[in-house]
């Protein structure tokens, strides 16, 4: 009769700690966040790299399709997480991502996902972990290895 107890103490404790390993439990501290993707981020993330060397250097030169292209210098609204570039609790350069800061960027089977370069018009905004989204001017920058991103947001102001 002890042992029987003891066993089924010891099946319901590992079923308890399995399905809080999966996110069965409302509580648990497994991140979820709001999909981003709509059709501006499906057109930023076609962007490909041409790759040719210069001697045995490989230069990586981005390549904008046309869906994307058609984008450049239009205002466009941007929905996605605030990844800051600089530590400190106000922004006014910052990435936006289709995924969370809390989650890796560059963890999964599908690659390192969309990310843009947002210069915020006037003022800065505050970090948060929550959404937000961004209007301004999309702008592709032509050498990104000098220090910026390959698309860019300028004059960018927070949409409420």
């Amino acid at each position: 009769m002890k042992k029987s107890i003891i066993t089924l103490f010891i099946t319901l404790l590992t079923l308890g700690m399995a399905h809080a390993q999966i996110g069965k439990f409302p509580d648990s501290n497994v991140p979820d966040h709001t999909p981003m993707m709509n059709k501006t981020w499906e057109a930023i993330d076609k962007m490909m790299y041409k790759v040719t060397y210069e001697g045995s250097k490989k230069v990586y030169t981005p390549t904008y399709p046309p869906a994307l292209k058609a984008l450049e210098n239009k205002e466009v609204e941007l929905p996605g997480y605030l990844v800051p570039l600089n530590s400190g609790r106000t922004h006014s350069t910052f990435m936006i991502s289709v995924l969370p800061v809390m989650q890796c960027m560059f963890c999964g089977s599908n690659g390192i996902p969309p990310m843009v370069e947002v210069f915020m018009k006037n003022g800065s905004v505050k970090f948060t972990e929550e959404p937000i989204k961004v209007k301004g001017r999309m702008k592709f920058n032509p050498e990104p290895l000098k220090g910026n991103a390959e698309i860019q947001i300028i004059d960018a102001v927070l949409v409420k």
